[in-house]
């Protein structure tokens, strides 16, 4: 593979049996202007390739994060969501990597939501044996293990920061049923997960309508009330 010659390298490359004291005065002020149109254009580089290693390293964590959040054994899971939480952290420290993330949430495969939802905040129902053709056939049947004290309070944490830095992930929680779902956390779960739990439930309403009306439904309007004033801040 060849390499095209940079455009901004024309001009800025002197000479080889050329010296700075054979050269007029009046060619410094050209060289001073091609000299600063290549720095320009070696900083753009830079930059370019800098912010495409990062997108990487976002998207690479959340691929990482969300694989394993998806498996079916609860300690697969924690550690999906430890990794997700600990990306989600290091993403809040900068507003560039907020904005990659962002960006990487209107990629379904990428979506952090939607996982959660369907993993570790998935209510479990109990299974009755229908049939026991399971146990004489060749393929095994699928279990999947249920969600732990600290698996849902550390998803609910993963939840709130993805709402936080990324807005529209309100709408996500709001297509997989979140209010009905961490309502029956707060009135079935210990305290470890109610705790975690309140902190969700303000930030899926921020700034979602759709949210706050559910939840004025299933509370009441003075319930809501006290729960706005507690997001702007006013109690």
């Amino acid at each position: 593979m060849y390499l095209k010659k940079p455009l901004w390298s024309e001009g800025v490359t002197k000479p080889a049996n050329s010296n700075e004291s054979s050269l007029p005065s009046s060619s410094s002020e050209p060289e001073s202007e091609a000299a600063s149109a290549a720095t320009k254009a070696v900083e753009e580089l830079v930059n370019s390739l800098n912010e495409q290693r990062i997108y990487r390293e976002v998207t690479l964590a959340l691929r990482t994060g969300l694989r394993d959040a998806s498996a079916e054994f609860s300690f697969l899971r924690l550690r999906g969501l430890r990794s997700l939480l600990k990306s989600l952290r290091s993403i809040a420290q900068s507003d560039s990597t907020i904005l990659l993330f962002c960006q990487t949430q209107s990629i379904p495969e990428l979506q952090v939501v939607p996982v959660l939802f369907q993993h570790s905040l998935k209510e479990m129902e109990d299974e009755k044996v229908t049939s026991l053709d399971h146990i004489f056939s060749v393929k095994p049947m699928k279990i999947t293990s249920p969600s732990t004290d600290a698996e849902v309070a550390l998803a609910l944490r993963v939840l709130e920061g993805c709402c936080l830095l990324h807005p529209d992930s309100t709408h996500l929680a709001h297509k997989n049923n979140a209010i009905q779902v961490l309502m029956n956390i707060l009135s079935t779960r210990g305290v470890l997960e109610q705790g975690a739990c309140l902190d969700a439930l303000i930030s899926i309403m921020l700034d979602s309508s759709a949210n706050q009306m559910v939840l004025k439904v299933k509370l009441g309007h003075e319930t809501l009330k006290v729960v706005i004033q507690l997001t702007q801040g006013e109690v």
